[in-house]
């Protein structure tokens, strides 16, 4: 008699994957368990690159160049993970922005105009404090010296790393907000949540302007034709997948012929997605994409990009790393620039230009969040890559975004945790004094 083997039937095999699918949806849906391993990435990045005997071959993945037949693009591991995977996180952005600017928080300018306003003083301020610092750094020396081969270099070459520390991590701060903060009141979080959207937004603006060495301006049109095909499939009642991924791809390429830095592609293709429900639909597809995205965008293209990032290597790690002018610039810049700016920018919004925070909520309340604001990672590592051409800058300046990250999310997290359990008290107080009344 012939045995039979009992096979998984095609219905039991899809739901398996659904399940696992939903799975994945929710850990990607916790900000504190995203965060934490977007975090675990980028330390074993940095571990792994500093490994003797692993290192080599990890520079050796990191440098090995893939090339596209017919095409200019030849890139490394590197530059694919910081032009092509990480358009996925932009995309992203993008989508998140577009319902923002249309049905969310920033739809609204009176009730966003004091976070929006602080987003703007947590990027003018930190500049400044890179600036001093390096500058107080290269006087009797002509120049900064770094303490990777003690090279020096001059200022006005330094200087140009100005932009990094102006960027807010929304997903690391967030994870720490759901990690330390979860008795705060909603108004604090949607705080921060515009104050990050409108981050995202400046941050998008100054890697346009600041990183673009534009070239053949044929390639313009190259970017027209993808945008007017991207924004006319998408509004399709049958959207045809297949064309919308052709202009995707066409937007992005034209933009890395043109020398705009190609993830911008991402941010466009959000922004022309509709935020508002067509052809009956009961959600918007803007809303709807994002959702669908948002797991792979935290599970893979992040941590992905954090681990190759973060993968600096240095021939000695010594206290001296620390208060290399460039790193030491970068984290003053975020432990107490950026939230000096938010503070400095909240109190003038609301005590010169008289504009309110929600109800219930005083400048001084902003103190932890703002400090929180200082965990740059995503942005800032990619503009300190943009920044400086020499390697030895970039990585020095990449360990600054790394340091200052992790001081701010302590920092953070002690105050925060805090300021919830005085919110906790508040609350269990009131609930006594209201059962003693009934």
């Amino acid at each position: 008699m012939a045995i039979q083997h009992n096979k998984p039937s095609s219905a039991s095999r899809r739901h398996k994957i659904s399940r696992l699918a939903a799975h994945l949806k929710r850990i990607a849906a916790s900000d504190r368990v995203s965060g934490l391993i977007m975090l675990s990435f980028a330390l074993a990045g940095f571990i792994i690159a500093n490994i003797p005997g692993v290192s080599r071959s990890f520079e050796s993945l990191r440098s090995f160049v893939i090339s596209i037949p017919l095409t200019d693009l030849h890139l490394s591991v590197d530059g694919w993970v910081q032009d092509a995977i990480l358009t996925i996180f932009f995309l992203v952005v993008g989508l998140d922005l577009k319902q923002e600017l249309t049905t969310g928080s920033l739809s609204n300018i009176r009730a966003a105009a004091v976070p929006m306003i602080a987003a703007v003083g947590g990027m003018l301020v930190p500049p400044v404090f890179f600036l001093a610092t390096t500058w107080i750094g290269s006087l009797g020396k002509n120049g900064v010296e770094t303490v990777a081969n003690g090279q020096i270099f001059p200022w006005n070459i330094v200087s140009q790393g100005w932009a990094v520390p102006t960027a807010t991590d929304i997903a690391f701060s967030l994870a720490v907000l759901a990690l330390f903060a979860q008795a705060l009141p909603g108004a604090l979080r949607a705080f921060l949540m515009t104050l990050a959207t409108v981050d995202d937004l400046l941050g998008i603006i100054l890697i346009a302007v600041l990183f673009s060495d534009l070239r053949s301006g044929w390639w313009t049109l190259g970017i027209i034709a993808g945008a007017f095909i991207w924004a006319w499939a998408i509004r399709r009642k049958n959207v045809p997948w297949v064309l919308v991924i052709l202009s995707g791809l066409l937007m992005w390429y034209s933009m890395h012929e043109l020398g705009v830095h190609p993830t911008l592609a991402g941010v466009l293709a959000g922004l022309l997605t509709p935020s508002r429900p067509i052809h009956g639909d009961h959600d918007a597809r803007a809303e709807r994409y994002l959702e669908k995205l948002q797991p792979f965008s935290a599970l893979v293209a992040l941590p992905i990009f954090a681990f190759f990032a973060t993968g600096i290597h240095f021939e000695t790690l010594s206290f001296n790393l620390f208060v290399s002018p460039v790193v030491l610039g970068i984290v003053i810049a975020l432990v107490v620039g950026k939230p000096l700016g938010i503070i400095t920018a909240s109190w003038i919004s609301t005590h010169v230009f008289k504009l309110r925070l929600a109800a219930g909520l005083k400048v001084r309340d902003l103190v932890p969040i703002a400090t929180a604001c200082g965990i740059g990672f995503t942005v800032a590592f990619l503009m300190a890559s943009l920044a400086f051409e020499q390697p030895e800058l970039s990585n020095e300046a990449r360990f600054g975004v790394l340091v200052g990250s992790l001081i701010s999310a302590i920092i953070g997290s002690v105050l925060l945790s805090r300021q919830s359990n005085k919110y906790s008290a508040l609350k269990l107080k009131a609930t006594i004094h209201d059962t003693a009344q009934s």
